[in-house]
């Protein structure tokens, strides 16, 4: 029966607000898409970081067979490897450092440009086509003269390649927009807070006498501020919703089946990168309006 009644409260509420719970799940929708975007930026431009490295970061890349560099007379032999390992790890310019095989260089390639262009007689390339790197992270991003004059010129070393030239305003666009959703968003979830607010002083008021005869027969708090949380639950799962297929609309047809196509060099999101957007959005969903709804009720369901 009391299970029944809060339906019933739930539905009549709905109703008689009807105007500001639209104007609530709308600013969710807006505002929850916006946060959505900024994370699947983020989450690309980590991706474009695993490809390619940061700003913070310059690859080295060692003789192969037959390499079109005329300082390359061979591939790379063990002990230059090992000595320019040795050079790198001595750098006091240098805070970490890796190497990348031609196999995990191959499987790059692959994953970039699909497997399809690399496989059978007619492969375009092979594991063996691909040059052995190392990719060095740096101290400091403007400190790096000093490895580099260390490493070009050196038996084994092909190339050095400064990727603040290659990714830097990559990066520094993915940022700037990222940085601009989420900002914009931050307003928006602003506006979504007092807009729940004003919902459930305008609830509370138009159940005055009934929040009144509730408490005179001994009704907990959480039973009559129940039908309103069951209220914020409702608009922010409808929020969510919208946002979420917003989200799935913008990653199919705005980049799976537009920007992957035209900008095959980009390592762009995909559905797993969407999985977890929504779970943000969805956990953010239920915690702006749920939270103010229980710190409010308490003010606004005292008679």
């Amino acid at each position: 029966m009391q299970l029944r009644h809060s339906f019933t409260e739930l539905r009549q509420g709905l109703r008689r607000n009807v105007s500001m719970h639209i104007a609530v799940v709308l600013t969710l929708f807006v505002s929850l898409t916006l946060v959505g975007l900024g994370v699947l930026l983020n989450q690309q431009a980590v991706r474009a970081a695993d490809q390619w490295g940061s700003e913070l970061q310059i690859t080295v890349y060692l003789c192969r067979d037959s390499d079109d560099n005329p300082a390359c007379l061979s591939e790379v032999t063990d002990p230059q490897k090992q000595e320019i390992e040795r050079v790198v790890d001595e750098s006091p310019e240098v805070a970490d450092w890796h190497t990348e095989s031609k196999a995990e260089a191959f499987e790059k390639v692959k994953e970039l440009f699909g497997p399809e262009r690399f496989e059978g007689p007619d492969a375009a390339l092979t594991a063996d086509d691909m040059a052995e790197s190392v990719w060095i992270t740096l101290e400091d991003p403007d400190e790096y003269e000093g490895i580099v004059s260390e490493l070009r010129g050196r038996d084994g070393v092909a190339s050095i390649q400064d990727l603040r030239d290659v990714v830097g305003p990559i990066l520094n666009s993915i940022d700037a927009l990222k940085y601009a959703a989420i900002g914009t968003a931050a307003f928006l979830v602003l506006a979504a807070l007092l807009l729940v607010a004003n919902t459930i002083r305008l609830a509370a008021l138009a159940r005055r006498k009934e929040i009144g005869i509730m408490r005179l027969v001994g009704a907990s708090t959480l039973y009559i501020a129940l039908p309103f949380l069951m209220e914020a639950l409702v608009t922010a799962l409808l929020g969510v919703a919208m946002a979420a297929g917003a989200l799935a609309a913008f990653l199919k047809f705005g980049i799976i089946d537009r920007a992957s196509q035209g900008l095959t060099f980009m390592p762009w999101v995909g559905w797993e990168e969407y999985t977890v957007t929504v779970i943000v959005i969805g956990a953010l969903g239920p915690v702006l309006t749920l939270l103010p709804t229980l710190l409010l009720t308490r003010k606004y369901i005292k008679v």
